[in-house]
């Protein structure tokens, strides 16, 4: 009688650790994947190479979030939010080409497909975004190579395009042909963190 009193205990509280067990496996699996990381710090640079003159613009103030579960990432960035070495250029930057003040926000919806990023694992992952750019009101599909690094379960990604202003409706005299190039090189670095909801 003492034997079967001690099996049945036994038997329920194996059969409680198998599904606590089930559960924490599943539910670890399913909080890695669903997690979305985001920044409202992310760091766009442009940079403009012509024959006559460099120019370079930083903004630090861009939002990113990307959702691990569905590879979908989406940017915003207020255009007044880059900042030149000159005032001058920043002015006419705004006023006379982005327009800025019409034209507040650029935006990208995208997505990465082909890759899972495993945030359990240190390493760096090479994948391409696919998605839609939004500049001065104008929407164009974009590609570009993307780096994804962790470490330590943190999150950084990396892309770089070029973009030729015309696709955007952005007008550059001919006054200043010789100092605005007609295709500028656009680099995204983001440090993302978990995004509690």
């Amino acid at each position: 009688m003492e034997i079967v009193l001690l099996s049945k205990p036994n038997k329920f509280i194996n059969m409680k650790k198998i599904i606590i067990s089930t559960f924490l496996i599943f539910g670890v699996i399913g909080f890695a994947f669903s997690q979305k990381y985001f920044t409202k710090e992310g760091k766009i640079t442009f940079v403009s190479q012509a024959p006559l003159e460099t120019i370079e613009a930083e903004n630090n103030t861009s939002t990113f979030v990307m959702d691990l579960a569905t590879g979908k990432i989406q940017m915003a960035t207020l255009i007044k939010g880059f900042h030149f070495e000159k005032a001058l250029m920043e002015e006419h930057f705004n006023e006379n080409y982005m327009e800025s003040d019409k034209f507040p926000k650029a935006t990208f919806k995208g997505k990465f497909d082909g890759a899972t990023i495993d945030v359990s694992q240190d390493g760096v992952l090479m994948v391409p975004i696919v998605g839609l750019l939004t500049i001065h009101g104008e929407t164009k599909r974009v590609e570009m190579p993307a780096s994804f690094t962790v470490t330590g379960g943190k999150v950084k990604a990396r892309a770089q395009m070029r973009v030729k202003l015309s696709d955007y409706k952005v007008a550059i005299p001919k006054v200043v042909k010789d100092n605005i190039s007609e295709e500028v090189k656009i680099t995204v670095e983001v440090n993302l963190e978990v995004l509690n909801k």
